[in-house]
């Protein structure tokens, strides 16, 4: 008898992380749990007319229930498969038949679920067109990680790789520049950095930063700027003010 592969479910929870899940349409959901006695948003209105249009069954559930999942619910709860990795080919293929240039995020062992969510809600309001990281001593998808990102990884490009130097030195092969954003004294300004081309931004983990293996990867470093008594942001919004540095390049609007 042929054996079948069992995938597990997870359950996505919080209003805006179902939304955009329903309406990026890219995994299954099984099922919708509502928590009884909501109030009417629009919001709302939009996740069950969206659930209702693909014959997603609609459960109203003593809020309880929802609470057994987690408390950070907001009255919606949706059953559904694991988050879809891309693979690294088919993100590059996509990245190359966008109009702009390449623009990625690779992300280097961050382990924050609120960082790591937090960095992809920006990545994906900036036009990122993929995000890599590693397989081990990294943060995942999760639905603590959707929910930090309020639902845009849904949209995003994510590719999980068991080696990410080697991922970054196939970008660079394919005319990347790979950038790392690192306080060192070798690191250039990032307002004075030429970040025009086609580019991956590497940030690194909330402790030791980028690793030295993906040092050696990058083709520059740049570093932020600081005026006050503290010695660095923390990774999300470093990255962040990076990606629009990078954006606005790009004649961001």
């Amino acid at each position: 008898m042929k054996r079948t592969e069992t995938i597990q479910r997870e359950f996505l929870y919080g209003r805006h992380a179902v939304h955009e899940a329903l309406r990026a349409g890219r995994r299954r959901i099984y099922r919708l749990l509502l928590a009884e006695g909501l109030l009417p948003r629009p919001i709302l209105e939009e996740i069950r007319a969206m659930a209702a249009d693909r014959g997603i069954p609609i459960l109203y559930v003593p809020r309880a229930r929802l609470d057994a999942i987690t408390d950070s619910h907001q009255g919606v709860v949706a059953e559904a498969d694991p988050y879809p990795y891309a693979d690294l080919e088919q993100a590059w293929a996509e990245s190359a038949r966008r109009p702009d240039p390449p623009f990625w995020l690779a992300l280097d062992c961050l382990q924050d679920p609120q960082n790591f969510g937090t960095l992809l809600r920006t990545a994906e309001a900036v036009g990122v067109h993929a995000v890599l990281f590693p397989e081990h001593r990294s943060a995942r998808v999760t639905p603590a990680v959707v929910n930090a990102s309020a639902g845009a990884v849904e949209h995003l490009r994510v590719v999980q790789v068991t080696n990410l130097a080697r991922a970054l030195e196939q970008l660079k092969e394919r005319g990347l520049w790979i950038v790392g954003l690192q306080q060192d004294p070798r690191a250039i300004r990032y307002d004075q950095a030429d970040l025009s081309g086609p580019i991956a931004l590497v940030v690194g983990n909330e402790e030791s930063g980028i690793r030295p293996l993906i040092r050696r990867v990058c083709d520059f470093l740049i570093y932020l700027p600081m005026r006050g008594r503290i010695a660095s942001l923390n990774a999300a919004t470093a990255g962040a003010v990076a990606l629009y540095e990078i954006a606005r390049r790009r004649d961001f609007q």
